[in-house]
């Protein structure tokens, strides 16, 4: 079995409005003391329950992300792989710009979709190719293995359109709220009888940032095992209320 762990930034410099600035890679200040405090409780809850046992941790080589993972690597006992490919879809010339100031020039991907974030940037159907792309190279790569991707809401946004097969060349009706540091997982295996497919077995796990503010803090405990695919009983069609 392969799984895949999407795991986004903590809370960036550039996510805080009014005053963010387009992070790109001159933009991206890195991570505030939040988002900092955000990575360390994942990095803790990790470390306690033990419940991703990576074989390969990757990460987009955006500072804000960079450091994400370099907090939690000690958790996983792992080297960083670092890859430009899972970086958040690219502004061009917007990078480093101050929202406030170019926030409406910024196109709308549903009505313009092949018009690029900004002049000399990616459009939305130009970053989701990158994005599979990537994703097909290091599944194709690691294939069998547990693999930690440390990337961006966008990066996040697209694997599933990438995996479920929508449309690619604009964004869906239907938004997501990936939150920072929050986990996703998707898994591929083989059920005897069915086509190879990706199975989405959890999105936006965040519990380790809800006791950031209070009193105190969530005592993680270790995690058992995970069932092996040929003790799960797969999902079956209910049957209708008429049968």
């Amino acid at each position: 079995m392969t799984r895949l762990y999407l795991i986004r930034h903590g809370q960036a410099h550039s996510n805080v409005r009014p005053f963010g600035v387009v992070a790109g890679m001159r933009g991206d200040k890195g991570l505030t003391l939040l988002g900092l405090t955000q990575a360390e409780h994942l990095r803790d809850r990790l470390l306690a329950t033990g419940e991703i046992k990576a074989e390969v941790l990757i990460s987009s080589t955006l500072p804000r992300a960079r450091q994400t993972a370099e907090i939690i690597a000690p958790a996983l006992g792992l080297p960083i792989n670092f890859d430009d490919e899972v970086q958040e879809q690219s502004a061009g010339d917007f990078d480093g710009m101050p929202w406030d100031e170019i926030e409406s020039r910024i196109p709308d991907s549903r009505q313009e979709p092949f018009k690029p974030f900004g002049p000399n940037g990616e459009n939305w159907g130009q970053f989701v190719m990158r994005v599979a792309t990537a994703l097909n190279r290091i599944l194709h790569e690691y294939e069998g293995k547990t693999i930690v991707i440390v990337c961006h809401g966008g990066v996040i946004d697209a694997s599933f359109l990438v995996f479920f097969g929508m449309n690619t060349l604009s964004p869906p009706a239907t938004t997501f709220y990936t939150r920072n540091t929050s986990i996703t997982l998707w898994e591929k295996r083989e059920v005897e009888g069915s086509p190879l497919r990706w199975r989405l077995a959890g999105y936006n796990d965040d519990l380790h940032t809800r006791d950031i503010g209070a009193s105190e803090r969530i005592r993680w405990t270790r995690f058992a095992e995970p069932l092996a695919p040929a003790q799960e009983a797969p999902a079956m069609p209910l049957p209708t209320e008429e049968a």
